[in-house]
């Protein structure tokens, strides 16, 4: 038998669930558009308002969000070591591919895996920087959800029912505070335990050794290396570094959000064009959708999010219009751009095509990475 052979086995019998999950999600996401009148793949008729020359203008907006979204992390990486931000660029295009195509997100690993070295950056310590980078986003998502949430007018009055979608349209609205709480929650616990660690070590260890002790041990060890994440925060420099990269990244992604929108020709009732803040509405509410469990290239999910969104804000008939139009580009687009930008670096990096087919959950399990991925020896521990 040979070696893919095997690899495509183990993958199989380690995610076999996941997937056969994440192709049940995607049905269900999709069967229940459709009865709503929306589809994935929309008519021709709904893209006759297209202003096609904004594409390439929203592709310039993804690069650029892209490449913020990647180079940030050097931030959160310098208390330990430091990483070259090519190194940082390659590593973070070829993981946010791996996140996007992989179900359940399990792609998340892949980042962190090949960017350790032994003696320089361990598992734990690059996991932890993710995870920090995670909360962070979503608690930076959540509040900018909020504002639009609060400040931004929507239809009134708002319609009974998202078209396409068994939930309403106050449900909606009401997810992004939930999201907010829970991410505003999430970085607080790991802040406790980064600031006030001893402390937060033995409550936790005594709260949950009531049902387990060793329950109450691992969640405490496991909150304690994710709070290393937060170095960055007593380093001005890079905490102010790493949080106007984060905005700079939101902002990008807002701003493609809104130009392509404008170029699909989603208007209001009355005519008038989306308003930025309705694209930042937008933006929040796919975030919001994204949380769920997805299929890979997340289909059915990223789309239910941005019909969740336009609900608020547009009529039904130009959601089954136009704005199905800009559902499918935006989509289509970001999926083509997230592939292209991974095989940037995977086309002439063959070692760190090695290194990811050793990855957890993507190929063979290893204790470290194989050698020969461009740049593993340019890391230097910060002194």
């Amino acid at each position: 038998m040979s070696e893919n052979t095997t690899e495509s086995k183990s993958f199989l019998r380690r995610h076999g669930a996941k997937l056969i999950a994440s192709v049940i999600i995607t049905a269900g996401i999709v069967f229940t558009l459709q009865k709503g009148g929306l589809t994935l793949l929309p008519e021709g008729g709904d893209f006759k308002h297209v202003r096609w020359w904004t594409v390439p203008v929203y592709v310039l907006t993804l690069i650029a969000m892209s490449y913020f979204r990647a180079v940030r992390w050097r931030f959160l990486l310098r208390s330990f070591v430091e990483v070259p931000r090519r190194r940082v660029l390659a590593v973070s295009w070829i993981g946010f591919a791996a996140i996007l195509l992989m179900p359940f997100r399990i792609g998340e690993i892949v980042r962190p895996y090949m960017l350790r070295e032994k003696g320089k950056i361990s598992m734990s310590s690059a996991t932890g920087t993710v995870v920090a980078e995670r909360v962070v986003d979503g608690l930076f998502l959540s509040i900018v959800l909020a504002v639009a949430l609060i400040f931004v007018p929507t239809l009134n009055p708002l319609d009974q029912k998202v078209i396409g979608l068994p939930i309403t349209v106050q449900q909606v609205r009401a997810s992004g505070f939930v999201m907010l709480a829970v991410f505003t929650t999430a970085f607080i616990t790991i802040a406790v335990f980064y600031f006030a660690r001893a402390w937060a070590n033995r409550v936790t260890r005594a709260v949950f050794g009531i049902v387990s002790t060793k329950l109450g041990d691992k969640l405490a060890d496991t909150a304690e290396k994710l709070a290393n994440g937060l170095h960055f925060l007593g380093r001005g420099r890079d905490a102010g570094g790493f949080l106007a990269e984060t905005a700079a990244y939101w902002f990008f992604n807002a701003l493609g959000m809104w130009v392509l929108a404008w170029g699909c020709g989603v208007v209001h009732a009355d005519g008038s064009a989306i308003t930025f803040g309705e694209a930042c509405a937008l933006m929040g509410m796919l975030g919001c959708t994204v949380l769920i469990p997805g299929p890979p290239g997340l289909l059915g999910v990223f789309q239910a999010g941005i019909y969740a969104g336009m609900s608020m804000y547009f009529p039904a008939h130009v959601m089954t219009g136009s704005g199905a139009a800009y559902a499918f580009v935006l989509y289509a687009v970001q999926l083509v751009w997230t592939i292209i930008g991974a095989a940037i670096f995977l086309v002439g990096d063959r070692g760190a095509l090695t290194t990811l087919s050793h990855a957890p959950g993507l190929g063979a399990e290893s204790e470290a990475p194989p050698s020969g991925f461009e740049g593993e020896r340019a890391l230097s521990p910060n002194q």
